[in-house]
């Protein structure tokens, strides 16, 4: 009897861990411990593999928060599981180690972040990040990329492809730091090719540009197994965020923005839910709110998507990862908050040259960065007298062609052909577009859609630009062609 009563603890101990085992098919524990998997509907095995690609396709400090938007991301990534050799980074990288960058070795990409820089891959940077191999490493061609790493995108049928980019852009292109910029019809091209090759399952594409609906408005096929958001529409630009003088603003020492928009929107978002139970259609929905400043479109815009909607309804860990530290945070939740000070991606190195000139305290360094100041300005206006005077011998002074938009079911240009060839004349007579000056991209299309010639484009051109001397740095023949 004394046996009987001494083995029943551990008989009812081994009663309750049956039960425990038994019930789990239908009882999930509230709290979980973080080092504890998440149920998820999918299963894990045809998830394939999760890959990246991340852009910055910009350089100069004026755009630091590019560079650290992207390597943001890639943290975020890397928390969530995605394996080093499966990201593959672009950026300039000559901001972190910047003279002018007050935490050398760094980036933040929030005025309370931790430095988001250690650790990310230098896979493609200076001279390395173009175009052409933005293309080939999605594709995953290695005989077609020159320099970097070589790494590329060697994904197969059951796997899922992120792709972040981040920069400046006008209607139909995103810019690069190295010429020739990205333009949409080669772009799509791209993807259909992907597609083609079944080197996928299912892609999501987050862009981050002025007029970045452009690129997809008319052209992104809805069978592509691809889902895409753009920061702004295809009219519209996008913008910088916790920006020095704004609120919230960057700690003190910092004299440029930290940050964009749209892309803290979705970083944000995704830092802080449980992307297993988060859908891209509620990370849609909360980048969507705030990207629009929370109604207040004067400061904001209006977050675009295009392609197959069918993949809204996924989980988000499929194409970010799952970090588990987040296990016990809420799938997704919109609070109401304040709207947040914002500055035009084209007008955010303008106030970066202004605190720049307005914090030196050496007498000919100011001179320099005055002159700087002054003929970046001055060449912003020669752009747009010049594409309005243009637009004036091609169409007649009573006419504002060159600014009509088509109707949103069409492309920007029919012809992409003509378009980077009128952009090429215009840079030959009138200096270089720059970063500003992409926003003219419309104009030049609307001429190749009224069927003008090449020959009478150039006319034009050298009649609004004769005797105009850009300086160095605006400089076709020295920074290159846009197109």
């Amino acid at each position: 009897m004394a046996k009987f009563y001494c083995f029943r603890p551990a008989l009812l101990l081994l009663l309750l861990l049956m039960v425990r085992t038994e019930s789990r098919g239908r009882f999930e524990p509230k709290i979980l411990m973080p080092t504890e998997k998440a149920k998820s509907t999918e299963q894990e095995d045809t998830v394939g593999t999760r890959w990246a690609v991340l852009v910055a396709g910009s350089s100069g400090y004026g755009n630091y928060r590019h560079q650290a938007d992207v390597c943001h991301a890639y943290q975020i990534l890397r928390k969530g599981g995605l394996k080093k050799e499966n990201i593959v980074v672009m950026m300039y990288d000559d901001i972190a180690n910047h003279p002018l960058n007050p935490r050398p070795g760094t980036l933040i990409n929030h005025p309370d972040g931790e430095d988001v820089y250690a650790g990310v891959p230098k896979d493609y940077t200076g001279h390395d990040v173009t175009a052409a191999n933005f293309y080939a490493v999605l594709l995953g061609d290695k005989e077609a990329v020159t320099g970097g790493s070589g790494k590329v995108i060697a994904s197969k049928a059951n796997d899922h492809i992120f792709v972040y980019y981040a920069d400046h852009g006008g209607p139909g292109v995103l810019g690069m730091p190295n010429k020739p910029y990205l333009y949409a019809a080669d772009f799509i091209e791209t993807l259909k090719k992907k597609h083609a090759a079944g080197t996928y399952k299912e892609m999501v594409i987050y862009v981050e540009a002025c007029e970045s609906g452009s690129i997809f408005e008319g052209i992104m096929p809805k069978d592509l197994n691809i889902y895409v958001t753009t920061a702004s529409n295809a009219q519209e630009s996008s913008y910088g965020t916790y920006c020095p003088g704004m609120n919230p603003s960057p700690p003190s020492e910092y004299i440029t923005c930290l940050g964009d928009l749209y892309s803290v929107a979705w970083m944000e978002d995704s830092e802080t839910h449980n992307l297993k139970k988060e859908t891209v259609k509620q990370q849609y929905q909360t980048v969507k709110m705030r990207t629009s400043n929370y109604n207040t479109y004067s400061e904001g815009s209006h977050v675009m998507e295009y392609g197959n909607n069918s993949i809204k309804s996924e989980r988000l860990y499929l194409y970010q990862g799952f970090d588990p530290d987040t296990v016990n945070l809420p799938p997704n939740e919109l609070t109401v908050k304040s709207p947040v000070g914002v500055v035009n991606q084209r007008d955010a190195d303008l106030l970066f040259l202004w605190h720049k000139y307005r914090r030196s305290e050496d007498g000919s360094r100011k001179d320099e960065i005055l002159k700087e100041l002054t003929e970046t300005t001055r060449h912003r206006k020669h752009l747009d007298t010049s594409v309005e005077l243009i637009g004036t011998l091609l169409f007649g002074p009573t006419t504002n062609f060159l600014k009509l938009a088509r109707e949103p079911d069409l492309p920007l240009v029919d012809d992409w052909e003509c378009l980077k060839s009128v952009v090429r004349v215009f840079e030959m007579h009138c200096g270089s577009l720059t970063q500003y000056g992409m926003k003219h991209m419309r104009a030049f299309a609307n001429i190749c859609n009224n069927g003008v010639s090449k020959e009478l484009v150039e006319e034009a051109s050298a009649a609004a630009c004769d005797g105009y001397e850009a300086h160095l740095m605006s400089r076709p023949s020295v920074v290159g062609y846009s197109a």
